[in-house]
């Protein structure tokens, strides 16, 4: 009979938990939030995958300033230019640590990572590292040889594996193994190959809900910390062998870095008791899972978007013949003069961008967002993917139109098209990223020509994960251009 009671009662005792917390929302000034709530769990019950789908489906139902509970955390989604505005720009301070989190943990190397560590002086020399000696626009102009030479690799590779004849080709492989390349040789002058670390870098349950933590619910934090470790002797590993093989710069003489590791190593001659192995090799680390995925995928995407449009594949072909010729392989200082392929880059991290929910965001402070009270320490996300499909934005967003950004001078159209963020978290490593792109996309237009596996149109549906990868590789036919013959003969 009480078992029954208790039945009877449990709907009327969870009506009153919704219509209480419904209350104190309302009483607090807190951000629109859907009614239903878990005990716990918060919402994460309503959230389906891809996440940021979801997210955009319940801010179109309850407003752009959306308040979640995910758990025991609140959770602000932005999904308007002007929301994300008003946290990236006048909040921008506020907004600039990061939550604890595993991935910060264990990926980040106990929070102390760049793209990890919270808004401090240390996150501020991590950022001047990487903006004046890392990544500045000299020294990826001293490193440029290495891009070019692996691209003329890739170009020679697909050559020789067609033999003139037309071939079917996995593009993510290509693309991926191009620019895992490239990312090597730029900060450790040698090729290899690691995947993992992607996978593993995303929320887990035990981020939100600790009881799953101690139960061992839905985590990977165990994978975390071996990946933690097998990283840091990898990385190490190529910072000894540099020292090895460059002696650190020891005769103090000023010389051209062939590394990036190398120019870091000289660094810490100057000022070892800040620029340690640890500064180092968690540098490196962020630029190669940062600088990997998201290039590959991204010129994945645009190869995707152009196979499904021929008429805008041709036209940025043209544009190359024009502009370049058939006597030389593209080289990145052409780009400057190629608007159309720039174009279909934009378009493409527009529809596709590399972060479709920026790494979180968290405030240091109660601040007011859309006029509503937001609370010290709330995980904040901005969803790039809505600003980027917002129907009163962008006419008809889910259309490939590489047009619409003829008059747009860069890669960010105020807080409309923002690919790699914005404010004191937006990503260094853009200028890298729009280089590698554009010079591997655009070689391959002027080597080859490109066609889909059959009449039925390449599958544009998203896969899971960070960098919003394609949920199958893709797969297209390729055959030597007939204009580009004299120019493959001499690469």
């Amino acid at each position: 009979m009480e078992t029954l009671q208790i039945l009877i009662y449990l709907p009327l005792i969870y009506a009153l938990y919704i219509f209480t917390n419904h209350l104190l929302h309302k009483l607090q000034n807190l951000p629109p939030s859907p009614l239903l709530s878990f005990p716990l769990l918060g919402h994460l019950p309503l959230l389906e995958k891809p996440l940021y789908r979801s997210l955009a489906a319940l801010s179109a139902r309850h407003g752009p300033v959306l308040l979640l509970h995910f758990g025991s955390r609140h959770v602000l989604v932005v999904s308007t230019p002007s929301a994300a505005e008003e946290c990236l720009s006048k909040n921008d301070i506020t907004f600039a640590n990061r939550p604890r989190i595993l991935a910060g943990k264990h990926i980040g190397y106990d929070y102390t990572s760049l793209a990890w560590t919270s808004y401090s002086q240390h996150y501020r020399n991590l950022r001047k590292i990487c903006t004046t000696e890392v990544l500045s626009a000299q020294r990826l102009q001293t490193l440029q040889w290495i891009r070019a030479d692996e691209v003329r690799t890739t170009v020679r590779a697909l050559v020789r594996g067609g033999s003139g004849e037309r071939r079917l080709v996995d593009m993510k492989t290509v693309f991926f193994e191009l620019t895992m390349n490239v990312m090597m040789r730029m900060i450790a002058g040698k090729r290899e190959i690691t995947t993992e670390t992607m996978h593993l870098a995303t929320s887990q349950l035990g981020d939100f809900v600790p009881v799953a933590s101690w139960l061992g619910i839905g985590g990977v934090e165990k994978a975390m910390v071996e990946l933690k470790e097998r990283s840091k002797v990898f990385m190490q590993e190529l910072v000894e062998e540099r020292k090895r093989n460059c002696g650190g710069g020891r005769d103090g003489e000023e010389r051209r870095m062939k590394t990036m590791i190398e120019m870091l190593l000289a660094l810490q001659e100057k000022e070892p008791e800040y620029y340690t192995d640890d500064i180092i090799r968690t540098l490196m680390l962020v630029m190669l899972v940062a600088g990997t995925d998201t290039s590959a995928g991204t010129t994945e995407w645009a190869l995707s978007l152009l196979l499904n449009n021929p008429d805008a594949l041709r036209k940025a072909q043209a544009e190359i013949d024009a502009r370049v010729g058939h006597g030389r392989l593209l080289d990145e200082s052409d780009i400057a003069d190629l608007p159309y392929l720039r174009c279909v880059i934009n378009e493409t991290l527009r529809m596709f961008p590399p972060g479709p929910l920026l790494i979180p965001h968290e405030s240091s402070q109660e601040c007011v967002v859309g006029g509503y009270r937001v609370p010290a320490e709330t995980i904040l996300l901005v969803n790039v993917w809505a600003l980027h499909n917002d129907p009163k934005s962008w006419v008809e967003p889910r259309e490939f139109r590489p047009e619409r950004f003829e008059k747009l001078d860069g890669y960010r159209d105020g807080f409309k098209l923002i690919p790699f963020g914005a404010g004191r978290r937006g990503c260094p490593g853009e200028g890298l990223a729009v280089r590698i792109v554009a010079f591997a996309l655009g070689a391959l237009l002027q080597c080859f020509d490109w066609e889909r596996p059959g009449e039925e149109l390449i599958d544009m549906t998203e896969g899971p994960g960070l960098t919003m990868p394609r949920e199958n590789p893709l797969m297209a036919y390729y055959r030597a251009r007939p204009v580009a013959a004299g120019l493959l003969a001499c690469i």
